[in-house]
């Protein structure tokens, strides 16, 4: 059976990038607190109603996107707008070492890709397995490294209430080849730990068979120069924006690719934040 590496407590940034060159994801333990956890739900929480999952599963069926996007999941976007507290996990510094090591050598600058709250409820199928970077479809092969994805545990992820599964050396694989079920992996981790994996290493939600509630925090990095997969200048407007540490405006998008994609009256895009 196929094992997701899982580093130490304290483990250092080149650990967790030898696991990500080798094995296409890992597992920190211990990168969130109590305290921290508690405070992403207060902020979350009023998102992520009855209301709302019953909208997104109308919407998930009238797709015919189920096996994608499977019921019983209750979702919100938008992270860095809604959650001050998710905000210090995106500019996590053990994060940003390993965004300069993975996408730094292929990029300027990189930013946020995708932000997303998934609380797996009880009755959730499994997710078919899938890339982060399969939005890219055009891109020919071999390509660099486009995405690092993150999952932060703020429960206990189990084998039964739906862990994100993966298959380890999958980011190394021809696309057409398939996954055998003996090197799917599951990410079984306690809460407080953040599940990390490369954009081409097949992954996808596990299926929830206890009475349980699943919660992680998603949060997705790629290179600068592409097309992010959340429009984070609809989901962070300027209003907002302004309000945001100068880093973490960057990071969201409000900046230029080098030499010239994305800038805003002839300059910097943060410029027209201090107006």
């Amino acid at each position: 059976m196929a094992t997701i590496p899982t580093l130490k407590s304290g483990a250092s940034a080149e650990d967790v990038i030898e696991c990500l060159t080798r094995d296409g994801c890992v597992v920190i333990p211990d990168m969130l607190d109590a305290a921290a956890a508690s405070a992403i739900r207060r902020e979350l929480d009023p998102h992520l109603t009855e209301k709302s999952e019953r909208r997104a599963n109308q919407l998930f069926a009238l797709q015919g996107t189920s096996d994608f996007l499977p019921g019983n999941t209750r979702r919100t976007t938008g992270l860095i707008a809604k959650s001050p507290t998710v905000r210090t996990l995106a500019t996590h510094p053990m994060m940003l070492k390993i965004c300069d090591a993975t996408l730094g050598p292929n990029c300027t600058s990189y930013q946020m890709h995708a932000t997303a709250a998934l609380v797996v409820g009880p009755g959730a199928t499994v997710q078919v397995l899938h890339r982060e970077d399969d939005a890219f479809f055009k891109l020919p092969d071999p390509h660099p490294n486009l995405i690092v994805a993150s999952m932060w545990a703020l429960t206990d992820f189990t084998e039964a209430n739906g862990a994100t599964r993966l298959v380890p050396g999958s980011h190394r694989w021809a696309r057409i080849r398939k996954a055998e079920v003996s090197e799917v992996a599951v990410a079984a981790m306690p809460a407080g730990s953040v599940l990390l994996w490369m954009g081409a290493t097949l992954h996808g939600a596990g299926a929830n068979r206890t009475d349980d509630w699943r919660f992680g925090v998603f949060l997705s990095y790629s290179l600068g120069w592409l097309r992010q997969e959340e429009n984070q200048y609809l989901s962070v407007p300027p209003d907002v924006a302004r309000e945001l540490p100068e880093q973490l405006q960057a990071l969201v998008g409000y900046q230029m690719h080098n030499p010239a994609l994305g800038y805003a009256s002839m300059g910097d895009p943060r410029e027209m934040l201090r107006r």
